[in-house]
Parts: structure tokens; C-alpha cells; sequence
């Protein structure tokens, strides 16, 4: 493993960890829960400082299963607290930073606007995760929080499944991987597709892409909003084909 450069280092000093909780699981629902942990310079290293949530009152009902994940209830919200909009999170980024990091980086860029972040790039720290660590057991957050043995605050890294406590936990887990990887490939790795050997999911799970039927690997390559490995993946046995 590349062990960090220091020599390698830029401009990078500020970046921002970002999680959301919804009203559901799709892009017609509303942001509820925002939680920032900026993670900046500290001399050789990196540190975290403490999350800041805030609540933003839904304008429609909360699903049954969004509420089984983070536990947020209408009786959380009360009529003082805002609905969310872009100038409210501009509010909470008004700190500027340098590069957006969220884990599963691509449900918060679904929500997040490019206009409140000003254009920053993004880390996506379960593509960085799967990257560096293809042995660990899971890469959800909260399975790396344990495989990797950080002992956290309960203060701030519980209860699981809230936007501060969530982001607190990512923040560890960028820091453990800045450790090793400069900032620049985490970048790269979560930019670039990465390969997969089998269909990750669907009625040809875990077949061969070889194997997968030319009509469903066209209809996969189509979708705007599927895993992108997987629609890589199919568009490059397409053209494996026609190759062939």
C-alpha cells in the first residue's frame, strides 16, 4: 500500500462531509436533516471538527420506510423550523471549503446542487473504501466504523441513521483513508468506473457479463439513473461485442 506523500499535497486544506436524511427514498423527496463535519489541515495530519445538523420541516408526508432508517417523525418538527431550500444549505456552507465528501456521494449530489456548493468536486468515500479496502467485510459506514475500530463519542457518532451522527462517522472514515491516499486519489478513484467481473444485481445477478442477454445489457447502458459501474460495465460488453 502507497503510504500519503506529504509532496503530494496542493491546494486541498478544507473538506466538507456532508449526509442527508429524506422524506423517502427517490428524487421527488425532500431533504429533513442536513449534518456537515468539516475535516481540515492539522499540521501532518487531518482533523474533524464536531458536526452541525440542522432540521428542515417536510412539506409532505414522510414515508414509513424513510422513517424506519433515521427515525425522524413529524413530531420532531415544529413551525419555527424552516423548509429546505439552496439559500438555507448556502447558510451552512457559508464556511468555504475546498472539496464535498459524502458516503454513497452520488444520493447527496442528487440533492445537492452544484449553485450551493459552487461547483466543488466530490469524494465519494464508499468508492474510496471499496478501493483501498476490498477485504472489509461491508462498506457501509457504519460496518467500516467497526472493522476499522474507531472508538467514537457516542455524543456525536450516535444514533446511526441522523445526518450529524452519520457525517461524524464518515468523517473517520476519510480520515483513516487519508492516512495512506493522498486526496487526489480519492478523487480519481471515486471519478473513475471501477470493474466488475459479475452482474451486480437484477435476474442476471452475479452472471458473467458474457453471459447477460445483448437486449438487457442495452436497456442497462440506457439508464441515466442506475449504479454507473454497472452501466459501464454493460456498455463496454456492447462493445466488446460488436468488436467481436
Amino acid at each position: 500500500m502507497t503510504l500519503f506523500d506529504p509532496a503530494m499535497r496542493t491546494g486541498f486544506n478544507r473538506l466538507r462531509v456532508v449526509d442527508l436524511e429524506t422524506t423517502g427514498g427517490d428524487h421527488t423527496s425532500e431533504i429533513i436533516e442536513v449534518g456537515i463535519v468539516d475535516v481540515v489541515r492539522d499540521g501532518e495530519g487531518w482533523r474533524a471538527t464536531p458536526p452541525v445538523s440542522k432540521l428542515f420541516r417536510p412539506r409532505r408526508e414522510i414515508s414509513f420506510h424513510a422513517m424506519a432508517v433515521h427515525h425522524l417523525t413529524p413530531d420532531h418538527f415544529c413551525d419555527d423550523d424552516p423548509h429546505y431550500d439552496e439559500y438555507a444549505l448556502r447558510e451552512m456552507f457559508a464556511e468555504p471549503a475546498d472539496v464535498m465528501v459524502a458516503h454513497s456521494a452520488r444520493f447527496e449530489r442528487g440533492y445537492i446542487a452544484d449553485t450551493a456548493t459552487g461547483g466543488l468536486p466530490w469524494i465519494c468515500t464508499v468508492r474510496a473504501s471499496k478501493q483501498a479496502w476490498p477485504e472489509a467485510p461491508g462498506h457501509s459506514n457504519q460496518v467500516l466504523r467497526y472493522w476499522r475500530g474507531f472508538r467514537l463519542d457516542p455524543a456525536m457518532a450516535d444514533p446511526a441513521h441522523r445526518a450529524g451522527p452519520d457525517a461524524w462517522v464518515t468523517a473517520h472514515i476519510l480520515m483513516d483513508l487519508l492516512k495512506d491516499h493522498p486526496v487526489e486519489r480519492l478523487l480519481e478513484w471515486t471519478n473513475a468506473p471501477r470493474d466488475l467481473a459479475l452482474v451486480p444485481f437484477g435476474k442476471h445477478r452475479r452472471k458473467p457479463w458474457s453471459e447477460v442477454p445483448e437486449d438487457y445489457l442495452q436497456w442497462m447502458a440506457a439508464q441515466t439513473d442506475m449504479d454507473v459501474d454497472a452501466v459501464t460495465a454493460a456498455r463496454r460488453e456492447l462493445d466488446r461485442r460488436k468488436v467481436g
